[in-house]
């Protein structure tokens, strides 16, 4: 069986079947036995999550009756009595937050590693988990509030790892998806600067500086604050980088006294290799790895920098 929270509440037989589990109380009940799925979640906790503060009399007989409402409509064995609590007898990567968390734990472990191709599949497995905000049919449940609160910031914080493993990636520049997210959420900070990155990638840095300016308005008329210290870090990286580039002058390859001939095939090579912002040509002493690069460079101008080294 599969089960979702990621969304409305669903439940789906193994052959994916939609199955009807209740009402209100009952669908609640059952949310709160996927959040700990595998796992005894006592009785009170139970009440607590139903009833909030203000339980009624007789709430643990309540919580027995809406159990047995479930188990009309599941499999009787799946909710498991044990003293003081219940057990939802499920393997936790049959809810979709389950499987979500740990996907996302997986792609952050791959992005920190280096890996933004891996880590931007996970990612999006992850996130394609979500058919809407998380208990969107319990919002009247008193323990909704507080998880669909976490599960979303996780949801944020994903979003955030895979826009981040995407501007890793060669030719990607996720500034559409970026300035979406800042809009929705001004106050996050990470997604700003990745803004701010992806801008200054895409060579529009006084955007890019822009982004900075706005933010240290907004933190400071919202919450009377100062970017942070990572967010002032970046803005002064730009702020250097802008000023290198304004230094930096194209120069034109030398003249040639003699004309090219051949090394056909190495040209169509490096020509493949254009979009890499480096290709190193290596050889021994006096092959021609500096006029082979003079060539390339002459006949395909590109921002690729070519480097030469002799072989050992």
């Amino acid at each position: 069986m599969q089960f979702g929270i990621l969304g409305p509440l669903v439940v789906r037989s193994s052959g994916g079947s939609p199955i009807a589990v209740g009402g209100p109380r009952p669908r609640a009940l059952l949310a709160l036995l996927l959040l700990d799925a595998g796992r005894m979640v006592s009785v009170e906790r139970l009440i607590d999550g139903q009833y909030g503060d203000r339980p009624p009399a007789g709430a643990a007989n309540a919580i027995q009756a809406q159990v047995s409402r479930l188990r009309r409509n599941l499999p009787a064995q799946l909710i498991e009595f044990h003293g003081t609590g219940y057990r939802l007898a499920v393997d936790r990567e049959d809810v979709d937050a389950h499987r979500f968390e740990r996907l996302t734990r997986e792609g952050r472990r791959l992005l920190a590693g280096g890996h933004s191709a891996g880590a931007a599949a996970v990612l999006k497995d992850a996130l394609d988990l979500w058919r809407g905000p998380a208990f969107a049919d319990l919002a009247d449940a008193p323990f909704a509030g507080a998880q669909a609160q976490r599960l979303e910031e996780l949801r944020l914080s994903a979003v955030e790892d895979l826009l981040e493993a995407e501007l890793a990636l060669p030719h990607a520049t996720p500034v559409a998806a970026l300035r979406e997210l800042v809009a929705a959420h001004p106050l996050r900070e990470r997604a700003r600067g990745l803004l701010m990155r992806a801008l200054h990638g895409a060579g529009r840095q006084a955007e890019a500086l822009t982004v900075f300016d706005d933010t240290r308005r907004l933190l400071a008329d919202e919450l009377g604050a100062d970017p942070s210290p990572e967010l002032a870090a970046l803005h002064l990286e730009l702020l250097r980088g802008e000023r290198h580039r304004e230094r930096v002058t194209r120069v034109s390859p030398p003249a040639q006294l003699t004309s090219f001939v051949g090394r056909e095939a190495e040209l169509a090579r490096i020509d493949e290799l254009s979009g890499a912002r480096l290709v190193t040509i290596v050889g021994p002493g006096g092959t021609g790895k500096t006029r082979l690069a003079i060539e390339a460079t002459t006949r395909h101008p590109s921002p690729c920098l070519l480097y030469t080294a002799d072989a050992s």
